[in-house]
Protein backbone atom coordinates (compact mmCIF):
# COMPACT_ATOMS: atom_id res chain seq x y z
CA UNK A 1 0.00 0.00 0.00
CA UNK A 2 2.76 2.44 0.86
CA UNK A 3 5.00 3.50 -1.98
CA UNK A 4 8.64 4.37 -1.54
CA UNK A 5 9.42 8.05 -1.32
CA UNK A 6 11.10 9.55 -4.38
CA UNK A 7 14.90 9.74 -4.17
CA UNK A 8 14.86 13.45 -3.31
CA UNK A 9 12.94 12.70 -0.10
CA UNK A 10 15.01 9.78 1.08
CA UNK A 11 17.33 10.35 3.98
CA UNK A 12 20.91 9.61 3.11
CA UNK A 13 23.23 8.21 5.68
CA UNK A 14 26.93 7.57 5.52
CA UNK A 15 26.18 3.86 5.70
CA UNK A 16 23.86 3.55 2.70
CA UNK A 17 25.36 6.33 0.55
CA UNK A 18 28.24 4.12 -0.55
CA UNK A 19 31.65 5.38 -1.68
CA UNK A 20 30.27 7.69 -4.38
CA UNK A 21 28.70 11.11 -3.93
CA UNK A 22 26.19 12.40 -6.47
CA UNK A 23 28.91 14.51 -8.12
CA UNK A 24 31.24 11.52 -8.35
CA UNK A 25 28.46 9.32 -9.75
CA UNK A 26 27.62 11.96 -12.37
CA UNK A 27 31.34 12.24 -13.30
CA UNK A 28 31.63 8.46 -13.72
CA UNK A 29 28.47 8.24 -15.84
CA UNK A 30 29.39 11.11 -18.17
CA UNK A 31 30.33 10.17 -21.73
CA UNK A 32 34.04 10.05 -22.47
CA UNK A 33 35.97 12.23 -24.89
CA UNK A 34 35.31 9.87 -27.79
CA UNK A 35 32.03 11.73 -28.13
CA UNK A 36 34.16 14.41 -29.84
CA UNK A 37 35.43 12.04 -32.56
CA UNK A 38 32.79 13.24 -35.08
CA UNK A 39 34.58 16.61 -35.00
CA UNK A 40 37.82 14.86 -35.98
CA UNK A 41 35.97 13.02 -38.74
CA UNK A 42 34.47 16.31 -39.95
CA UNK A 43 37.95 17.86 -40.15
CA UNK A 44 39.19 14.88 -42.19
CA UNK A 45 36.23 15.02 -44.60
CA UNK A 46 36.48 18.81 -45.08
CA UNK A 47 40.26 18.60 -45.49
CA UNK A 48 40.13 15.82 -48.08
CA UNK A 49 37.23 17.45 -49.97
CA UNK A 50 39.00 20.82 -50.25
CA UNK A 51 42.28 19.21 -51.30
CA UNK A 52 40.53 17.12 -53.91
CA UNK A 53 38.75 20.17 -55.30
CA UNK A 54 41.98 22.17 -55.46
CA UNK A 55 43.89 19.39 -57.25
CA UNK A 56 41.08 18.98 -59.76
CA UNK A 57 40.60 22.68 -60.52
CA UNK A 58 44.09 24.21 -60.23
CA UNK A 59 47.46 23.49 -61.78
CA UNK A 60 50.53 23.28 -59.54
CA UNK A 61 51.58 26.79 -58.42
CA UNK A 62 48.53 28.34 -60.09
CA UNK A 63 47.35 31.22 -57.92
CA UNK A 64 43.91 32.71 -57.39
CA UNK A 65 43.97 36.09 -55.64
CA UNK A 66 41.30 36.36 -52.92
CA UNK A 67 42.37 39.22 -50.65
CA UNK A 68 45.34 41.58 -50.50
CA UNK A 69 46.91 39.15 -48.00
CA UNK A 70 45.48 35.81 -49.16
CA UNK A 71 45.79 33.66 -52.27
CA UNK A 72 44.77 30.13 -53.16
CA UNK A 73 47.87 28.48 -54.62
CA UNK A 74 48.19 24.75 -55.22
CA UNK A 75 51.42 23.35 -53.79
CA UNK A 76 52.70 19.91 -52.82
CA UNK A 77 54.70 19.44 -49.62
CA UNK A 78 56.78 16.30 -49.07
CA UNK A 79 58.09 17.64 -45.76
CA UNK A 80 56.46 18.62 -42.49
CA UNK A 81 55.18 21.98 -41.27
CA UNK A 82 56.77 24.92 -43.07
CA UNK A 83 58.22 22.43 -45.63
CA UNK A 84 60.69 21.15 -43.02
CA UNK A 85 62.75 18.31 -44.59
CA UNK A 86 60.96 18.66 -47.94
CA UNK A 87 64.29 18.26 -49.77
CA UNK A 88 65.09 14.92 -48.07
CA UNK A 89 65.23 11.71 -50.12
CA UNK A 90 61.81 10.31 -49.17
CA UNK A 91 62.41 8.74 -45.77
CA UNK A 92 60.64 11.72 -44.15
CA UNK A 93 57.29 10.53 -45.54
CA UNK A 94 57.46 7.42 -43.36
CA UNK A 95 58.84 9.29 -40.36
CA UNK A 96 56.03 11.86 -40.41
CA UNK A 97 53.40 9.19 -41.07
CA UNK A 98 54.62 7.05 -38.17
CA UNK A 99 54.84 10.08 -35.90
CA UNK A 100 51.30 11.19 -36.76
CA UNK A 101 49.92 7.68 -36.19
CA UNK A 102 51.63 7.37 -32.79
CA UNK A 103 50.37 10.82 -31.76
CA UNK A 104 46.90 9.88 -33.06
CA UNK A 105 46.83 6.73 -30.94
CA UNK A 106 48.00 8.68 -27.89
CA UNK A 107 45.25 11.26 -28.46
CA UNK A 108 42.64 8.48 -28.76
CA UNK A 109 43.80 7.07 -25.43
CA UNK A 110 43.76 10.51 -23.84
CA UNK A 111 40.26 11.24 -25.16
CA UNK A 112 39.05 7.91 -23.76
CA UNK A 113 40.02 9.04 -20.26
CA UNK A 114 38.46 12.51 -20.55
CA UNK A 115 34.88 13.49 -19.82
CA UNK A 116 33.10 14.86 -22.89
CA UNK A 117 31.14 17.63 -21.20
CA UNK A 118 33.17 18.75 -18.20
CA UNK A 119 36.44 18.69 -20.17
CA UNK A 120 34.95 19.88 -23.46
CA UNK A 121 37.59 22.43 -24.41
CA UNK A 122 40.37 19.88 -23.99
CA UNK A 123 38.38 17.24 -25.92
CA UNK A 124 37.66 19.73 -28.72
CA UNK A 125 41.31 20.70 -29.01
CA UNK A 126 42.46 17.07 -29.16
CA UNK A 127 39.79 16.16 -31.72
CA UNK A 128 40.93 19.03 -33.97
CA UNK A 129 44.57 17.97 -33.69
CA UNK A 130 43.64 14.33 -34.37
CA UNK A 131 41.54 15.19 -37.43
CA UNK A 132 44.27 17.44 -38.84
CA UNK A 133 47.03 14.90 -38.28
CA UNK A 134 45.04 12.10 -39.90
CA UNK A 135 44.02 14.34 -42.82
CA UNK A 136 47.68 14.90 -43.66
CA UNK A 137 48.54 11.21 -43.09
CA UNK A 138 45.92 10.25 -45.67
CA UNK A 139 47.69 12.51 -48.20
CA UNK A 140 51.11 11.08 -47.42
CA UNK A 141 49.91 7.49 -47.78
CA UNK A 142 47.66 8.06 -50.78
CA UNK A 143 49.74 10.40 -52.96
CA UNK A 144 53.14 10.68 -51.25
CA UNK A 145 52.89 14.36 -50.30
CA UNK A 146 50.57 16.81 -48.58
CA UNK A 147 48.42 19.14 -50.67
CA UNK A 148 48.67 22.76 -49.49
CA UNK A 149 46.73 25.61 -51.02
CA UNK A 150 46.15 28.49 -48.58
CA UNK A 151 48.84 31.12 -49.14
CA UNK A 152 48.94 34.05 -46.74
CA UNK A 153 51.34 36.91 -47.45
CA UNK A 154 52.13 40.49 -46.66
CA UNK A 155 52.27 42.23 -50.01
CA UNK A 156 55.11 40.72 -52.03
CA UNK A 157 57.58 41.08 -49.15
CA UNK A 158 56.67 38.10 -46.95
CA UNK A 159 54.96 34.81 -47.74
CA UNK A 160 53.89 32.52 -44.92
CA UNK A 161 54.35 28.83 -45.85
CA UNK A 162 51.27 27.43 -47.62
CA UNK A 163 48.90 25.34 -45.52
CA UNK A 164 45.56 23.51 -45.70
CA UNK A 165 42.44 22.73 -43.62
CA UNK A 166 44.25 19.97 -41.69
CA UNK A 167 47.08 22.35 -40.74
CA UNK A 168 44.52 24.94 -39.67
CA UNK A 169 42.73 22.40 -37.47
CA UNK A 170 46.03 21.39 -35.85
CA UNK A 171 46.89 25.04 -35.18
CA UNK A 172 43.47 25.88 -33.74
CA UNK A 173 43.58 22.69 -31.66
CA UNK A 174 47.01 23.62 -30.28
CA UNK A 175 45.79 27.11 -29.37
CA UNK A 176 42.73 25.64 -27.61
CA UNK A 177 45.00 23.17 -25.80
CA UNK A 178 47.10 26.06 -24.50
CA UNK A 179 43.95 27.96 -23.55
CA UNK A 180 42.67 24.94 -21.62
CA UNK A 181 46.01 24.59 -19.79
CA UNK A 182 45.94 28.30 -18.93
CA UNK A 183 42.37 28.02 -17.60
CA UNK A 184 43.30 24.97 -15.53
CA UNK A 185 46.30 26.74 -14.01
CA UNK A 186 44.14 29.76 -13.12
CA UNK A 187 41.47 27.60 -11.48
CA UNK A 188 44.16 25.68 -9.56
CA UNK A 189 45.57 28.98 -8.25
CA UNK A 190 42.09 30.05 -7.12
CA UNK A 191 41.64 26.79 -5.22
CA UNK A 192 45.10 27.22 -3.75
CA UNK A 193 46.68 24.07 -5.16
Amino acid sequence: MYERAPPSYRVRSAVNAGPFTDDRRRFLNEANGWRWLPLALGVIVLDQATKSWMVEHLRIYESVHLLPVLDITLMFNTGAAFSFLSDASGWQKWLFTALALVVGLAILGWLRRLKARSQGLLCCSLALILGGALGNVIDRLRIGHVVDFISAHWGRAYYFPAFNVADSAITIGAILLLLDAWRESRSAKKVGV
